[in-house]
Order: C-alpha cells, then structure tokens, then sequence
C-alpha cells in the first residue's frame, strides 16, 4: 500500500504543499485507487496534482465523518467532475460516466450544527440524495471490504470509559440531538506484518478504534497509525488512558496528525514511535 497526504495543518520542510486544518490521504492499494476524505477547500487537490495524482481516476471514496474539515472538499472534486464533462461535450467526446463509489456511515452526511437550529453548520455540504447524483453513494454501518486487504471499518464500538464521552454540536436527524459522532470511522490495512490503521479525527477514540480493527481483521499487530487522533485539549482521564494503551500497543509507527496538539504528540512521543506528518508526505507499506 502506498498512502500519500493530500492534506494536512501542517506541511513538510522545504516541499512546496498547501495546509489547511482538514485532511484528506490517497491510497493506492491492490489495485485500487482511494481518496480519503476531502478536506475543507480543493487545497488537498492542488498538492494531488503536484504529487502527479490523477484525481479523476478514483475507484472510491471514503469519508471517516461529516465534519467540514473532511467533506467540504467534495464540491471542488463534482467540479472536477462536471468539468471533463463540459470539455468533452465540448470537443465531441463520450461523457465520463465510470464514477467512483463514495461509502461513509448512515449519518455522515447529516445536517451538523453547533446550534439546534442548525444555523452555524459544521457538517457536509451535500445530503446522500444530493451526493448519489455525483457518485455511487454506499451508506454503511458494517465493515465493507474493498479489497482483501483494505477495509472500511463501519461503526466503531464505544468500548472504553475515556473517549468518546462529549457530543460536539447537534446532529439533525429529524429532531436535533447531541452528536456522538456515532459516524466516525476509519480504515485498516492488512500487510504481512500487521495493520496500518488510517484514521479521520477519530471522534469515537482512536484506542476504540484500533480495538476494532483489530476485531474485524483479526490480527492483533499493529504497523502503524495515521491520522487524526482527536486530542486537542483532551480531559486529563482521555490523555492518560490513551497514553497507557500505546505503551502497551507496540505499534511500529505513530503518524498522529490533524486534530492532534503539541502537548499531546509531546506525550505520545514518550511512549510510542511518533513521526512528523505534513502534507506532501508519502509513505510505502
């Protein structure tokens, strides 16, 4: 597998990308072609084109939530879209009619809001209905395998007793109610010697995750996690919980990005292999 960041906060030194406080990663694995979120603005596409990625030749896409820094995005890659269309009813050519798949959780592509009138919106641009027009939309609760290795992990168990343990705004799903996050997932990635685990913000707690990945791939191995790990002034009980279960996890690699603050990499990097992360990076599996 080889993952690229697309997007990041941060940048790399002395590579020429765009940051932005979002993220989006592309996946190139047994085959397939995945974009990993969107990020807020088309920032995660213009570092594709510098990394020579074709964004127009993608078999999926995956959202790991309906926040706005990870599906905002998705209006600048229909443009795409719509645009090679425009420029080949133009010249004469076919329409582009080979979309790719987009698979997110039920309620990812909910109305979010910090508000229960849903004023102050923080949640995707795009309803499912909208969004189907675009792509071939796939809403799942369950795991869905993409290949025999990569997985889309599906609702991920609230399982400990530090994550996941404050809502962040409302979720419209009829009426307005406290948003769990109950649609943050991630992804795995099977190699021979145990998993990458690709994560969003990991709203539903990045050990609750990894827990289930582990269940739902069966191996206990883990190479190496990266994306957000949603410890942006954790409480106290979050921090330490999560530090005591990478002190026992032997991960191989940390590339804790995203929504993840200095203080908490700080921590991190005493008990596990943490790496700088930015966009622009490329890493082999």
């Amino acid at each position: 597998m080889k993952l690229s960041v697309l997007v990041d906060n941060n940048t790399i030194i002395d590579r020429y990308f765009l940051g932005e406080p979002a993220l989006s990663f592309f996946i190139e694995a047994d085959g397939l072609r995945v974009l990993f979120d969107t990020g807020y603005s088309d920032a995660y596409m213009q570092n594709a084109k510098k990394l020579g990625i074709d964004l127009l030749d993608l078999d999926t896409v995956v959202i790991s939530h309906g926040h706005v820094d990870h599906t905002w995005g998705l209006l600048a890659l229909m443009r795409l879209y719509a645009e090679i269309n425009f420029e080949n009813a133009a010249f004469g050519r076919p329409a582009k009619t080979d979309v790719p798949q987009l698979i997110a959780h039920p309620t990812a592509l909910a109305t979010k809001s910090f508000d229960a009138l849903g004023l102050h919106e923080i949640g995707s641009p795009f309803d499912a209905e909208k969004l189907d027009k675009h792509f071939d939309v796939q809403l799942s609760k369950d795991p869905i395998w993409l290949s025999k290795n990569l997985v889309f992990l599906g609702e991920v168990p609230r399982e400990n007793n530090f994550e996941a343990q404050h809502p962040i705004g409302q979720v419209h799903l009829g009426e307005p109610a406290p948003d769990y996050l109950l649609d943050d997932t991630a992804m795995a990635y099977k190699t021979p010697q145990g998993l990458v685990i690709i994560a969003g913000c990991s709203h539903a707690g990045i050990c609750n995750t990894i827990e289930h990945a582990k269940q739902v791939c069966g191996d206990e191995r883990i190479v190496d996690v990266i994306g957000g790990l949603h410890l942006l002034e954790p409480p106290a009980a979050q921090l330490q919980g999560t530090l005591d279960y990478f002190a026992c996890l032997g991960a191989g690699a940390v590339h804790a990005c995203h929504c993840t603050d200095l203080a908490s990499k700080i921590a991190l990097a005493g008990v596990a292999p943490l790496k700088a992360v930015g966009s622009g990076l490329v890493l082999n599996y």
